[in-house]
């Protein structure tokens, strides 16, 4: 594979496992739901547009899911100090908590799918995840 595949590739399996771990939890929130919760998680406080550009939404639709969220205590909305006119969006103690439990169930129902790796293979995949962890990041900070 050359390196355009292999990006490809990660991509593709990463989007199927997450399919398929919320296929077999039997979870129906969108995954746009727990991508919010995620950006929100690593970089809180967050305006409702730049959630809705990152998440690669509308305004009027992260606006909406915003809502949701908010009634279910996962997220608050309030004016943003710098500019009135905007939102900033936090997530709650309950929104983390739920986020951090669909991470541990994803976790609970993809490993069977592993079960079959040795050390060397987790070693490879703990640096994989390294490098695509620290790539992700770059793309925040680079804006």
């Amino acid at each position: 594979m050359n390196h355009g595949e292999i990006l490809q590739s990660i991509v593709f399996s990463t989007h199927a496992l997450t399919r398929i771990a919320a296929q077999e939890a039997g979870n129906d929130a969108p995954a746009a739901q727990w991508r919010a919760l995620s950006l929100l998680d690593g970089n809180n406080g967050q305006r409702v547009g730049e959630l809705a550009r990152t998440s690669r939404t509308t305004q009027p639709g992260m606006t909406r899911m915003l809502g949701q969220l908010e009634q279910e205590g996962l997220v608050l909305r309030s004016p943003d100090p710098e500019d009135s006119r905007a939102t900033v969006v936090t997530i709650t103690a309950e929104g983390r908590a739920a986020l951090h439990a669909w991470r541990d169930e994803i976790q609970r129902i993809l490993a069977p799918r592993f079960s079959d790796l040795d050390d060397s293979d987790w070693e490879h995949l703990s640096r994989a995840a390294e490098i695509l962890h620290t790539h992700s990041l770059l793309e925040r900070t680079a804006r």
